[in-house]
Parts: C-alpha cells; sequence; structure tokens
C-alpha cells in the first residue's frame, strides 16, 4: 500500500537533511523504534505495536538505497519480522526535503508498504490514518529534540572541552552497539482513532473473552 505524509521542520534545509540522515539521532524521535546496533551501512533494531491487548514486536534492518545531498533526496530499504513469526513488513521510504524559506523546510515522505499478519487486517484506509498519526508524533518529536539541542548547545559552545578523537586503529570490529532506551508500543487502535475502534470492536472483544477464560480454567 502507499501512505503519504508530510511535515515541517524549522530549520535551513541542509541543517534538516543533515539530522534526517542521521538514522542514529532521530530514532528516539520515531514511536516504538529502537535502535540496537549499526553495521556499516545497516541499521537494526525493533519496532513495537499493539492492537488492543495484543502487542507484537517486529525485529529487522534497515539500510539506505539512495542518498542524494544535492537533490535532498533519500530512499530507506527496511524489512522487519515479528519475532513470534505471525507476520512480517517491508518497507520503501523516500524522504524528499524543500526549501520553504531560508529558516524552513517541507519533507516529504512517500512509503510503498507491504505487511502480513494481523497487522495487515486495518487496510489502507486506517493505515494511512495510523501514519499520518505517527507521523504527526515524530515531527512533533524532533522538534522538541532540534530545540533542545539548539538550547544546549548555545549554552555549552564556549565551555565544552575539544572531545578526543576515537582511535581508528583500535576500533573493534562487527556491530556497533547503541545505548537507546526500551521503547513504548505503538497502540494502533488509539493512533486510528474512533472508526477502527468501532470496526474491531468485536474482534476486540472476542479476545478480550477469551483471555478471561484461559485465565478462568487455570484456577
Amino acid at each position: 500500500m502507499e501512505l503519504s505524509n508530510s511535515f515541517e521542520i524549522h530549520r535551513p534545509i541542509d541543517e534538516a537533511w543533515a539530522v534526517l540522515t542521521d538514522v542514529e539521532r532521530i530514532a528516539p524521535c520515531l514511536p516504538g523504534a529502537q535502535l540496537q546496533e549499526i553495521e556499516g551501512d545497516e541499521y537494526r533494531g525493533i519496532v513495537k505495536i499493539k492492537v488492543g491487548p495484543i502487542t507484537a514486536q517486529y525485529k529487522g534492518t534497515a539500510t539506505f538505497a539512495e542518498k542524494n545531498d544535492d537533490d535532498h533526496r533519500a530512499v530507506l530499504n527496511a524489512k522487519g519480522r515479528d519475532t513470534r513469526g505471525a507476520g512480517n513488513a517491508e518497507a520503501v521510504i523516500t524522504a524528499d526535503l524543500e526549501a520553504l524559506s531560508d529558516t524552513s523546510t517541507r519533507v516529504e515522505v512517500n512509503t510503498d508498504l507491504k505487511v502480513t499478519g494481523k497487522v495487515a487486517q486495518f487496510g489502507r484506509g486506517v493505515m494511512a490514518d495510523v501514519s499520518a498519526k505517527i507521523m504527526g508524533q515524530f515531527a512533533d518529536n524532533l522538534k522538541a529534540m532540534l530545540d533542545t539541542d539548539s538550547e544546549v548547545s548555545d549554552e555549552s559552545a564556549d565551555e565544552a572541552p575539544a572531545a578526543d578523537q576515537p582511535d581508528e586503529q583500535g576500533a573493534e570490529s562487527g556491530p556497533r552497539k547503541v545505548d537507546m532506551p526500551e521503547p513504548k508500543a505503538v497502540d494502533l487502535l488509539d493512533a486510528a482513532g474512533t472508526p477502527v475502534l468501532k470496526r474491531l470492536a468485536p474482534i476486540v472483544g472476542v479476545v478480550v473473552l477469551i483471555l478471561i477464560l484461559r485465565r478462568l480454567l487455570r484456577k
């Protein structure tokens, strides 16, 4: 399914481009995501989602298929599998940046998404609503991060000592671990809103009933 979203960043286009192509820096801004390690050009991590009482975790990888500094265009290939084997997801994410002014940039994001398993039951319309809300949360988190970084940079620019340069010869081979907090799962029902709750209420009700019966039978 094809999904399209856009948002604005109050930063010059070159600065916005540098931030958005720094996966390690922006990963904490994406709801439900956790970047765990980096090896070469490959980024590895997880995405957690909830469908009512059911939580799923996708473990996968992402790599840049294209990163054009002149045109400010990036294409990211991502794929993941439910850790319980209940489905998988693949996405080709294309981001195009456009300068709106000397201090503002529009980011257009187009996603070609393929999913199987429980998440696939939502369909394109619902996934578009979910995508829009998550992208909005990502944009808000990104803006907050940039504002915080600017404040910290202004306060410490004259005080911070020069950092020691890493010894490249002593660098360890293999994947580099990323220290990032455990993410909170994205609740798809909450993200999609009332229409989805009405559509899936019978399904969720059955699941809850089954869980209650299982507990009673165990006693």
